[in-house]
């Protein structure tokens, strides 16, 4: 029988290829994010309510949020110069007041995207246990995927493998959820208006408001 972390895994993959089909392919960017969001945070509420002590096993938990901080804001304060830089010198740089509402609400996505990215991921495949699967290799594993979902954008695949092997390191040792999805949602939202000189509140919102 197929144990309930490793369904959890396949359903990470298939909410990946569903990126594909309904973000990439269709262009049905806002029902597809509301609709995982929807979905994963239900899912979340059903295992508290089953297991409350799920939790704090996932990664979400306050206990140790000022410590994670301290390891990841170095990183993140590097991160935006970098991309900073990056979009001087590219000319990329696209500064709107539509960056607000992007780093209030990205977090959210980005919060829900690393714990599947990390915790129903890398956090099962670490906790199964199989043979020859060191922290690393599943570091590597969960740092790929991440990567992969965002092709074709060379940028961000090599942004997010980057973010995704330093995130995996820091929750397999660490555990906490909040801290790396606060920071995936900010320095992903200052990645799409320096270096990608795009703007995802008009990607997700654009139709709503315009038509």
């Amino acid at each position: 029988m197929i144990s309930r972390k490793t369904l959890e895994i396949i359903a990470v993959f298939l909410t990946a290829i569903g990126k594909f089909a309904f973000m990439d392919y269709l262009e049905w960017r806002f029902p597809y994010v509301t609709g995982a969001s929807l979905f994963w945070i239900l899912y979340i509420l059903y295992r508290w309510r089953v297991t409350p002590d799920i939790f704090k096993d996932w990664g979400f938990r306050k206990d140790n949020f000022k410590e994670v901080l301290k390891i990841v804001l170095p990183f993140g304060i590097i991160g935006i110069l970098v991309m900073v830089i990056i979009g001087s010198i590219q000319g990329t740089i696209n500064l709107t007041w539509h960056i607000i509402p992007i780093l209030i609400s990205y977090p959210i996505w980005g919060t829900i995207q690393q714990f599947l990215l990390i915790a129903l991921l890398a956090g099962n495949l670490s906790d199964l246990k199989i043979p020859k699967l060191s922290k690393p290799i599943i570091i590597l594993i969960a740092a790929f995927m991440f990567a992969g979902v965002h092709y074709p954008f060379w940028w961000l695949i090599i942004a997010t493998f980057i973010l995704a092997i330093f995130y995996g390191y820091v929750y397999l040792k660490k555990r906490n959820v909040y801290v790396l999805g606060l920071f995936h949602g900010w320095l992903g939202g200052i990645f799409y208006y320096t270096v990608m000189n795009t703007d995802p509140f008009l990607d997700t919102f654009g139709k709503l408001i315009y038509g």
